[in-house]
């Protein structure tokens, strides 16, 4: 199973393989509470293996656990939301 981490460093959630490659990173900012995701990215050796999903499931969850509030900025996290209800009340 794909592991989601965040790289605080680089003000980023990072996807990893199962063999620890780096597969996919979402960008983000976060002031007062609220985490903005800017931008995502999955190299094109793992598209179309739902990595992509798979990370925004990961930033949301961990988001909801940390108190934040989120604004999609990015169009792959915002159309993840809107298709996926049960995060709506992330949204600031």
């Amino acid at each position: 199973m794909p592991k989601v981490a965040d790289n605080p460093q680089r003000n980023r959630y990072e996807i990893f393989t199962d063999e620890g490659e780096l597969a996919g990173f979402s960008t983000y900012s976060v002031r007062d509470g609220v985490i903005t995701f800017l931008h995502t990215e999955v190299d094109m050796a793992y598209e179309g293996q739902g990595l992509g999903g798979r990370l925004v499931k990961g930033e949301l969850e961990d988001s909801r656990a940390r108190g934040f509030k989120v604004v999609p900025r990015c169009p792959f996290v915002k159309e993840y939301m809107s298709r996926h209800p049960e995060y709506e009340d992330l949204r600031a």
